[in-house]
């Protein structure tokens, strides 16, 4: 499902214009993006968290060039879905 699919159902099943729920959606996501930017995790109750994942520091090799490289620490977001989510989805979705 594209952003451009969840407007459209969201406009269809509130019966609210298409500009505003892009708008809204948009902000959304901006939100979350700026939250997680500045360190802030984002708790959606029965939805999941957006949060930040640590990596630690590691050893990579270069393939092309057959040297090791040394990869810094850094931090990742993520998603950890809530666990009616994930219990929805196991039970709603058929393993292909």
């Amino acid at each position: 499902m594209t952003k451009a699919e969840i407007v459209t159902r969201i406009s269809e099943k509130l019966g609210i214009e298409k500009g505003d729920v892009q708008a809204t959606v948009e902000s959304f996501m901006d939100e979350v993006k700026t939250s997680l930017e500045n360190g802030d995790n984002v708790y959606l109750r029965g939805f999941g968290s957006f949060i930040i994942k640590t990596r630690a520091e590691k050893t990579g090799r270069n393939i092309s060039k057959n040297t090791t490289i040394k990869i810094p620490a850094h931090n990742i977001p993520a998603f950890k879905p809530a666990k009616v989510f994930v219990e929805g989805v196991k039970s709603n979705v058929q393993v292909k």
